[in-house]
């Protein structure tokens, strides 16, 4: 990939980082921490053009929304202290998850949804957030929810734009409330073979409030799963509810078979690991009644 590169820039503006994406006609890329990069060789590249100084590196709270720019390395969110206080620290978990430490140092929460991997470790936390991204292109910026944006990137509509930040609104908070990360790998530095993100509340007759699901790696993106969501709002936590609930989730999923896992497996595991994240948010919740 690199023999094509003819020209590396480092813009200091988002408006300037636009510029040269236009004049790149297509053969133009946007770079962060390079972490995906070399999994992109069939794309001809003759620029390279890193946002890391373009004022994209932060983490924010505004108003009743977190924001992050997207820049921001899984490091910095693995250990932000103001992340690990939200969603019981949902984000951060899953952050810290993503590939070596190495790897944490350099990629960014911004890559990790513009490269478009159904697998990337923050698209089901961020989709069981409710989060939106923020892009930026010649027309100006616009907010996007991230469950419309991820089939963007999928069919390569995003090529002239940037994502320029990642939001989201501050999680409901009250008592009897848990979230949880689960994630499956062939090993610990591994892409996931199946990730699920899950959060939910109960009333105190352990009634389900809210209910949250997302999943990663177990369709052509992350996505969320509203049937199973709305399986346990106002039902009573129990082993039946959770079956139904996981039984739902397997019937929903639409995984493929590749070199890590064949498409039955990780729909069982799908199922699996959505029933684990249930359970431990349970745990959670419960410890409060």
């Amino acid at each position: 990939m690199f023999e094509s590169v003819e020209a590396f820039y480092r813009p200091a503006t988002v408006r300037d980082a636009l510029k040269l994406l236009h004049k790149g006609h297509g053969s133009a890329r946007i770079v962060a921490g390079c972490t995906d990069v070399m999994l992109e060789r069939d794309r001809p590249v003759r620029f390279l053009i890193d946002i890391t100084r373009a004022g994209l590196t932060y983490i924010r709270k505004r108003g009743a929304r977190w924001a992050i720019g997207a820049t921001t390395t899984m490091s910095e969110i693995e250990a932000s202290p103001e992340l690990h206080g939200v969603a019981g620290g949902i984000l951060a978990h899953a952050a810290a998850a993503c590939g070596s430490i190495e790897i944490r140092n350099m990629a960014t929460i911004g890559g990790n949804m513009a490269n478009g991997s159904a697998a990337a470790d923050l698209a089901a936390p961020l989709l069981a957030l409710n989060a939106d991204v923020t892009l930026a292109s010649d027309r100006g910026r616009r907010k996007l929810p991230l469950s419309k944006y991820l089939p963007c990137v999928t069919a390569g509509h995003t090529r002239n734009s940037i994502l320029v930040e990642v939001s989201f609104p501050d999680p409901p908070r009250g008592p009897y409330s848990g979230w949880s990360f689960q994630r499956l790998g062939r090993t610990a530095l591994d892409i996931s073979l199946v990730n699920v993100a899950a959060g939910l509340q109960l009333d105190g007759r352990g009634r389900v409030k809210w209910a949250r699901i997302a999943l990663g790696a177990a369709a052509p993106e992350a996505l969320r799963m509203p049937e199973a969501e709305a399986l346990l709002a106002g039902r009573t936590l129990d082993h039946i509810l959770l079956a139904e609930a996981t039984a739902s989730v397997e019937r929903s999923v639409n995984p493929i078979t590749d070199v890590r896992a064949t498409a039955d497996y990780r729909r069982e595991m799908s199922r699996v690991l959505t029933l684990r994240a249930l359970e431990e948010c349970g745990l959670h919740a419960e410890r409060a009644l």
